[in-house]
């Protein structure tokens, strides 16, 4: 710690004195007025809550029961008709009994196989570009083939997978592709 220089620093400023040559009055013991009337305040309520629960004491509606008596099990009432519960009303709706004996024709509905099913994963001019797709399908775990076609506008390099003899085997390798990054694959039948 550094040494402090007492020598250097200024002297304590002393207090003035008042008007009247009299020294101020610190008074820290004076209470202001807000929180003189604050507890004036207080004091107020607790007394009118005091004198509230004395009068619900004192006065004589209070001191009645609300409590009805106990009623022995000899005393019985007599019964009212208004005491008796109604019967129950007649249904009238029949779809209960209706649906036991209910019969339910069912259809004859032949399945129509269309045939198997190809997905085409892309279409290139070269064939390098489809032995680059060609990898990335076997990197999925998948074999493709290339079949190259041509046509008006010259020779095309098909990426295709298949056959498959349902269209369901052919949408889950689609999944699979799309969840290795191949998009853009089209299921379609064989021909």
């Amino acid at each position: 710690m550094a040494n402090q220089d007492y020598v250097s620093r200024a002297p304590a400023k002393k207090k003035k004195n008042n008007r009247n040559g009299k020294k101020p009055s610190n008074n820290s013991s004076a209470v202001p007025l807000k929180a003189k009337l604050i507890s004036l305040l207080l004091l107020i309520l607790i007394a009118a809550f005091a004198y509230g629960l004395w009068s619900l004491k004192t006065d004589p509606s209070t001191k009645t029961p609300l409590v009805e008596p106990i009623k022995t099990v000899n005393e019985k009432k007599p019964l009212n008709k208004t005491d008796e519960l109604p019967k129950p009303p007649k249904e009238k709706w029949t779809y209960v009994k209706d649906l036991e004996t209910k019969e339910i024709e069912v259809g004859k509905y032949e399945v129509k196989e269309k045939g198997p099913y190809k997905m085409q994963c892309g279409s290139f001019k070269t064939q390098k570009q489809a032995e680059i797709l060609k990898a990335r399908i076997a990197f999925s775990g998948l074999e493709a083939q290339i079949k190259s076609v041509t046509g008006k506008k010259g020779t095309w390099h098909k990426v295709f997978l298949g056959p498959y003899p349902r269209k369901r085997l052919a949408e889950n390798d689609k999944h699979k592709l799309k969840r290795n990054n191949i998009n853009y694959c089209q299921i379609w039948l064989w021909r």
